[in-house]
C-alpha cells in the first residue's frame, strides 16, 4: 500500500470505529495481531473495542495527525466521551472526557497485524472525577 492508501485505510477504520460498527473490523484487522505487545486475536480486539463502546456510548476517536513509513502509520488522536457505566474502574458520574491517544500499527497484506496504544490515563481520570 503507498502513503496515501495507508493514510485512507486508517480513515476508514476510524469512521468504522466512529459509527460503531465493530463488525466491520475483520477489513482492518488480522485474525492474528499483537495489541500492545501482547499476542492476541482480531476477536480479542473486537472484545476490547466493544466493552469500550459498552462503557462509553458515545465514544469518538479523531484524528489529529497521521505520519505513514513504509508499512508502519502512527496516529495522535483526540479521544472523547462520556462514561454511562463503570469504565476502567472509575463509576460514571455524568462527567465527560477528552483526551489524547498516540497510536502506532503495522499493516500487512491489508489489515493491522501490530496494534499499540497508548492514552493519559491520569487526565482521563481526573476529568471523570476518579
Amino acid at each position: 500500500m503507498s502513503d496515501t492508501d495507508l493514510r485512507e485505510f486508517y480513515l476508514r477504520y476510524i469512521e468504522a470505529l466512529n459509527a460503531h460498527e465493530i463488525c466491520r473490523m475483520d477489513e482492518f484487522i488480522n485474525d492474528e495481531t499483537t495489541l500492545n505487545g501482547e499476542p492476541g486475536t482480531r476477536d480479542q480486539v473486537i472484545a476490547v473495542l466493544n466493552g469500550d463502546i459498552d462503557a462509553v456510548p458515545d465514544f469518538h476517536w479523531k484524528p489529529q495527525e497521521i505520519a505513514v513509513d513504509g508499512d508502519r502509520l502512527a496516529a495522535r488522536l483526540t479521544n472523547t466521551g462520556t462514561p454511562a457505566k463503570e469504565w476502567l474502574g472509575v463509576a460514571p458520574t455524568g462527567a465527560s472526557f477528552e483526551i489524547v491517544e498516540y497510536a502506532i500499527y503495522q499493516i500487512r497484506d491489508g489489515r493491522f497485524v501490530h496494534m499499540t496504544a497508548l492514552h493519559d490515563a491520569e487526565t482521563l481520570r481526573r476529568q471523570l472525577g476518579a
